[in-house]
């Protein structure tokens, strides 16, 4: 099945195979995957507590959604796709970079993405799938990054990698009355 797999990429993102989600976790070989953004229009953002029964970072706040794009898929493609199924809505999102981590999880898997990281705006709820999200909540900027330095365990690893970068995006978009988040 396609939902199972992951794109094995290079350093620059060139994909050179497609792996079986978990071995790949388990290998720690470089997959393609993205981390979703979302904030509304009083400058907050929108996390997610993830669900205690996915197989790395359960029970840890992270941004709106995250995943893997399925072979043959693209990035934006795979990041509506998982917004929809993750937090139950959509919006328009626009990529703002992207960026390698590596990191070790204490049951042993690897998460070792080239990580496009998407922005998007919208105000209301979300109508989460429960399966993947176990809370969620709109959180101050401001009180966000204070919260991360002072309690770092409750973060995802790739959330706390490129949070200040976000926000720096956010901070210079919004001097300039952007981003355009369309097209």
């Amino acid at each position: 099945m396609l939902e199972d797999k992951v794109i094995i990429v290079d350093m620059n993102d060139k994909e050179i195979g497609i792996g079986e989600i978990i071995k790949t976790h388990q290998d720690g070989k470089l997959h393609r995957g993205f981390s979703v953004f979302i904030v509304n229009s009083k400058y907050e953002m929108l996390l997610q507590k993830r669900a205690g029964t996915k197989y790395h970072s359960g029970g840890l706040w992270t941004n709106a959604c995250c995943s893997h794009p399925r072979p043959g898929e693209l990035i934006e493609e795979a990041a509506h796709r998982r917004l929809r199924e993750e937090m139950g809505f959509d919006c328009d999102l626009k990529e703002i970079f992207s960026f390698t981590y590596r990191t070790q999880f204490s049951n042993n898997l690897f998460e070792h993405e080239y990580d496009h990281v998407l922005l998007g705006e919208v105000d209301g709820a979300p109508t989460p799938d429960p399966e993947e999200v176990c809370d969620w909540e709109w959180r101050d900027i401001e009180e966000l990054r204070k919260s991360i330095k002072d309690n770092p365990e409750v973060y995802t690893y790739w959330f706390k990698a490129c949070f200040d970068e976000v926000i720096s995006y956010l901070s210079g978009s919004r001097k300039t009355r952007q981003p355009d988040f369309g097209g």
